[in-house]
């Protein structure tokens, strides 16, 4: 793994299966460095904030129930059109914080990767505070061409935030071209099959 023009750069070996994405990922997601955005393009620059939209699926979509495992319900949506792959960040469950009896403070960070593992954009939710089960309800654009959309990775791990210098990861997924799972790929082929309808899932966390 190496720096270049200030963002991280994976070798094609690390994306050759689920398991070597895996160690590649801890090392990288793990980096302090973090732009604050709300929406992101391919540029890195925030797009206006009137593109964020919310979903009221929630209350119909159940939750997988992992033996009380963390999960993440996670809406996806994708323009054909205009290139935006929308992300919606909607609530968490059985977030747990294993150092201290209390719930923890949590936030999300999504990142973007190219077919060879470079990092195309990055965002971060708001943090919730002593919620065990929080609702973030935030959505994340990404610019991404339709040519692109089956050699993309997205990224999203959960963190607990300890104190101001020091955060621990809950757990994490992948969707799309390096999935870490058989629902995770699922759920990103049906994304794109029902143009621009978002489909909403849940999703158990990956152990760091």
């Amino acid at each position: 793994m190496s720096k270049h023009d200030g963002k991280l750069r994976f070798s094609r070996a690390h994306l050759v299966s689920v398991k070597s994405l895996r160690s590649t990922t801890m090392r990288w997601l793990f980096s302090p460095t973090v732009v604050k955005v709300l929406i992101c393009n391919s540029g890195g620059s925030p797009l206006s904030p009137s593109a964020v939209s919310h979903s009221d699926s929630t209350s119909s979509t159940q939750s997988l129930s992992h033996g009380g495992a963390p999960e993440l319900l996670v809406g996806l949506s994708y323009n054909a059109t205009t290139g935006r792959l929308s992300v919606e960040m909607i609530k968490g469950s059985h977030f747990r914080n294993l150092a201290v009896n209390r719930a923890p403070d949590t936030y999300g960070k999504l990142f973007l990767l190219n077919s060879v593992g470079q990092e195309m954009s990055r965002c971060k939710t708001s943090i919730r505070r002593g919620q065990p089960n929080p609702v973030y309800k935030e959505t994340f654009v990404f610019q991404v061409a339709l040519f692109q959309l089956s050699d993309v990775t997205l990224m999203i791990s959960i963190y607990n935030r300890r104190t101001m210098k020091r955060k621990e990861m809950i757990g994490w997924i992948a969707l799309g071209q390096n999935s870490s799972g058989e629902e995770e790929q699922d759920h990103w082929e049906e994304m794109k099959e029902t143009k621009g309808q978002q489909i909403c899932r849940w999703h158990a966390l990956l152990e760091s």
